[in-house]
C-alpha cells in the first residue's frame, strides 16, 4: 500500500453534501442529518488500512467529546470492494461495532462523495465550520505506525478548540497520510 498524503482542499470550500448508506443503522444518511450545531468532522477511512487501523481508537476518543460540544461526526468509506472486499458494508458494520465507533460509518459506492471531498488517502481528515466551510484538514497527529510518537490527536484537537473559541484557523496545516484510496478500474 502506497503511503499517500492528503491534497489539502483549500480552506473555506463549501462543504459538499451527501446522501449515503449508513452500515451501522442500515438506513441512508445526509450531510444535514449529520452535522453539528457548532461543526462537522468528515472522516475518509476504511477496515484494512494499518495508518487508519492506528488511530482508530484516538477517532473514537475525540469524537466522544466533541459531540457533547456540538461537533457532528462521520466516517466514510469509498474502497472499491470488489478489489478490497475487508472493505464491503457488511464488514464496516462489524468493524463499527467492535470500536465502537459514535459516528455514522457510511459507504460511498459511486465513489462521488471521495471525488466531490478531493479524498486521497485513509485517513483524510475535514473540519468544517457551522457555516459549512472547511476550517481544517489534515493529519490527526505526527503519530504513524512504527514511529513512535504519541497518539494523541493534537492537531484535530486543536483544530476543534479554535472551531468552538470562533477564532481563526490554524495557518500551518499538515495533510494527513495513510494508505491511496482505492479507486475502481
Amino acid at each position: 500500500m502506497a503511503l499517500t498524503e492528503s491534497k489539502m482542499l483549500n480552506l473555506g470550500t463549501k462543504a459538499p453534501g451527501f446522501e449515503l448508506f449508513d452500515t451501522i443503522s442500515g438506513v441512508h444518511l445526509s450531510w444535514s442529518a449529520i452535522k453539528g450545531a457548532n461543526g462537522t468532522v468528515v472522516m475518509f477511512l476504511c477496515n484494512h488500512c494499518p495508518y487508519v487501523i492506528h488511530i482508530n481508537e484516538e477517532l473514537v476518543k475525540i469524537a466522544n467529546e466533541y459531540l457533547a460540544k456540538g461537533i457532528g461526526f462521520v466516517a466514510i468509506s469509498s474502497n472499491d470492494v470488489i478489489h478490497y472486499t475487508d472493505d464491503a458494508p457488511d464488514k464496516m458494520k462489524i468493524v463499527a461495532k467492535v470500536l465502537k465507533y459514535p459516528f455514522p460509518y457510511l459507504y460511498d459506492e459511486s465513489q462521488d462523495i471521495a471525488k466531490a471531498y478531493d479524498a486521497a488517502c485513509t485517513p483524510d481528515i475535514y473540519l468544517f465550520d457551522h457555516h459549512e466551510q472547511l476550517y481544517y484538514r489534515g493529519r490527526l497527529d505526527e503519530s504513524r505506525p512504527g514511529n513512535e510518537k504519541p497518539l494523541n490527536g493534537k492537531d484535530l484537537r486543536l483544530a476543534l478548540e479554535l472551531l468552538l473559541r470562533d477564532e481563526l484557523p490554524l495557518k500551518k496545516q499538515y495533510p494527513g497520510a495513510g494508505c491511496n484510496i482505492k479507486w475502481k478500474k
